[in-house]
């Protein structure tokens, strides 16, 4: 069991960043990849950015360039580094974790998670 906790949400303008951060706990918690997902308004939950043991990155093409996402020396913490924030980037921002290697394009998939976070809100006014 791997439990998930983001902190670090909040209400910024547009234009200025915030950073999230999710602790991943529990035994072999640094097994597993780890991403971030959001849940904006009338949507569903959709891929945000992701992280693979070695260090490759990945990002949905709407927050390429603005986004960053990183990971401890141990593993088991995530961060996403928000700038240039926008309106349409107001949503709860969740931290999961995935279980073994990403294969493919497996880490843009929620059914491929195993454990999520509780998520936390992310508001940016215009």
């Amino acid at each position: 069991q791997v439990q998930l906790a983001e902190s670090g949400g909040g209400l910024v303008r547009a234009g200025g960043s915030l950073r999230l951060s999710c602790s991943a706990s529990g035994r072999t918690s640094s097994d597993y990849e780890l991403g971030w997902f959001r849940l904006a308004p009338g949507n569903e939950r959709k891929f945000v950015a992701a992280i693979a043991w070695d260090g490759s990155t990945y990002y949905a093409d709407s927050v390429k360039g603005r986004f960053t996402v990183s990971r401890d020396s141990v593993k088991t913490t995530t961060n996403l580094q928000m700038n240039s924030l926008k309106p349409e980037d107001t949503a709860i921002y969740y931290c999961a974790a995935h279980r073994g290697s990403f294969l493919s394009d497996s880490y843009a998939y929620m059914a491929n998670y195993d454990y999520w976070g509780q998520g936390t809100q992310v508001t940016v006014s215009s």
